[in-house]
């Protein structure tokens, strides 16, 4: 089946006949690997726009959880949360209360009326600039909460690559358990796939044992197969998250990217047996959007994928609209968003 009949079938469908290239998972999960580059993977990928389009446009309206029910996916959706400050203005003492309401996400009092009080909860990373990964480590410590650093010249990616490599290696003596690397553009605009392929490898080889998220600055990208290509040779070359976006780009995050996205990741699982991670960034800020992300991830890859491991969400002004959100679960009236702070 092509591509881009799996584009208008919004159901999940094998590739029959197609051998798995990698270890079929049975339990804990199995970090991505880097392959060789697939070409034929890569020049048979069709994007049929419209049947995104119709897919995504129903999402919201139809696939809805009430009460208790939407109280237990926000939860969840705050562990899932790459709790991010990513500002020219950013301070160290901004970065150190970042990581107290990365710590505790939700009020101690909401929690036990949802009945949550003796559960630890926190975010699923903090992401941070180089300059603040020592400050953001140590206010963790003791914590099993990961400092995610943005890398290779973000949000552009244009500085020299021998640069790039530098700037992660020292974020990873650092104390940085995540790298967030941005390509170079170009290489998916003139289509130079092998060029895409060999930077993310060596990104891949500069993060040793620390995790590769990839962002593709999908905006920039002009079309969906460019992001669907370009996601495919991300992760043959090694990346255990793809990423839509730096938040930085006029447009970022959005639906039908993240359907183009998804379906690559299946793809390629179902080809290789290895399960790679989506992190959507970017103008998703209100308890509504991480939910409409959270059923899309259900539908498309299944429960694994709405876990810490597999999904996170880029974001810096979520967590308060989620607290709100809760709040008025428990008590019935919508606060203030200033009585719920992120740092």
């Amino acid at each position: 089946m092509s591509h881009s009949a799996l584009m208008q079938d919004p159901s999940p469908t094998p590739l029959h006949g197609r051998p798995l290239l990698g270890p079929v998972e049975t339990g804990a999960h199995v970090r991505n690997e880097v392959r060789p580059l697939e070409m034929d993977w890569v020049d048979e990928i069709r994007m049929n726009l419209s049947a995104v389009e119709r897919r995504v446009a129903t999402l919201p309206g139809r696939r809805t959880v009430k009460n208790d029910a939407q109280a237990g996916w926000l939860l969840k959706a705050i562990s899932c949360i790459d709790l991010t400050t990513l500002n020219g203005d950013d301070t160290a003492e901004r970065v150190k209360r970042l990581c107290a309401k990365a710590r505790v996400p939700v009020r101690a009092d909401i929690l036990a009326e949802l009945g949550f009080a003796d559960r630890s909860l926190h975010t699923g990373a903090v992401c941070v600039y180089h300059r603040f990964v020592e400050t953001a480590v140590e206010a963790l410590k003791g914590s099993d909460i990961p400092v995610a650093a943005v890398s290779t010249g973000f949000p552009a990616g244009l500085v020299p690559h021998d640069l790039k490599l530098k700037e992660i290696e020292a974020s990873v003596r650092a104390g940085a358990k995540e790298i967030d690397i941005v390509i170079t553009r170009e290489h998916v605009l003139r289509g130079d796939w092998r060029g895409l392929y060999r930077e993310v490898k060596d990104f891949r080889a500069a993060c040793g044992k620390v995790h590769l998220k990839t962002i593709l600055g999908t905006g920039d990208l002009k079309t969906l197969r460019n992001v669907a290509r370009a996601s495919m040779v991300c992760m043959m070359a090694g990346a255990d998250f793809i990423k839509t976006s730096t938040g930085k780009e006029s447009v970022n995050a959005t639906l039908p990217v993240t359907l183009a996205m998804l379906r690559m990741i299946r793809i390629y699982q179902e080809r290789t047996g290895y399960k790679v991670g989506f992190k959507p960034a970017g103008g998703i800020s209100t308890a509504k959007d991480a939910l409409t992300y959270q059923y899309l991830m259900k539908e498309e890859l299944g429960r694994e994928w709405l876990e810490r491991e597999l999904f996170r969400i880029g974001a810096s002004s979520l967590l308060a609209d989620i607290e709100r959100q809760l709040e008025h679960h428990v008590t019935g009236r919508y606060s203030a968003f200033n009585r719920h702070p992120v740092g």
